[in-house]
């Protein structure tokens, strides 16, 4: 067997997130759970009303609701929650105390409805400084996810600034994929709001068959990857 060939059979464990708490996750995890499929949800606890609510419009065709707060627990059972801070603002835009208060109030609340450790954080659209970073990390995150894809995940310089592999629905995923596998992690994130047709939600179901059917292929949960 040649190095190439014991490098391609080499086991990727495979981790996904999805942002922001909408109803879309619930088809959305109807599919991972046929395919036995992890994934990680990052929730904002302060946006979430006694009801479901619509604030915009998803390029201007889909309205775009979030979840009621008391859904959370029961729509999300079976899979980790990971913190997106309190209220979802610019947190390198605003002054640090309230970046803080942000982080630590979006994960104590989720850890009260949840009622385990919220080890995981995805920073709100992606932004991020040296100060945001060190308040993630002090507020006892284990990692914090970018928006900001590369070529290789894992491991990262800095766990407080985790970049994923791709979007979910770049248009060359398994070519993103197959360069990933050296690392032994490919990770993948988006928005269940994104997928928006009949025929969106059957592409993004086959990209999980195809995946649950690669042998090399293992499914993780994102905090799995880290050791305190």
């Amino acid at each position: 067997m040649t190095n190439a060939n014991i490098e391609t059979s080499k086991k990727v464990r495979v981790v996904q997130c999805w942002d922001d708490g909408v109803i879309d996750d619930i088809r959305l995890m109807d599919i991972l759970r046929k395919y036995g499929a992890k994934a990680s949800f990052n929730l904002n606890a302060g946006s979430h009303s006694a009801t479901r609510t619509s604030g915009w419009k998803y390029k201007d065709i889909k309205d775009v609701y979030k979840l009621s707060r008391r859904e959370l627990t029961g729509v999300y059972e079976g899979f980790p929650i990971a913190n997106h801070s309190l209220t979802h603002p610019f947190l390198d835009r605003i002054p640090i105390a309230d970046a803080v208060r942000e982080i630590v109030e979006g994960r104590d609340a989720l850890e009260q409805l949840f009622g385990y450790e919220i080890k995981g954080f995805a920073y709100p659209f992606g932004t991020h400084n040296a100060d945001v970073r060190a308040a993630v990390r002090d507020a006892g995150h284990l990692y914090a996810r970018t928006v900001e894809d590369v070529a290789v995940a894992f491991p990262p310089s800095d766990p407080m600034a985790f970049h994923p592999n791709c979007h979910f629905n770049h248009p060359d995923f398994f070519e993103i994929f197959e360069r990933s596998q050296p690392s032994g992690v490919f990770y993948f994130w988006g928005h269940s709001y994104e997928l928006i047709t009949d025929e969106d939600w059957d592409a993004f179901d086959a990209k999980i068959a195809r995946l649950k059917a690669d042998p090399n292929v293992e499914w993780s949960n994102l905090p799995d990857l880290f050791v305190r």
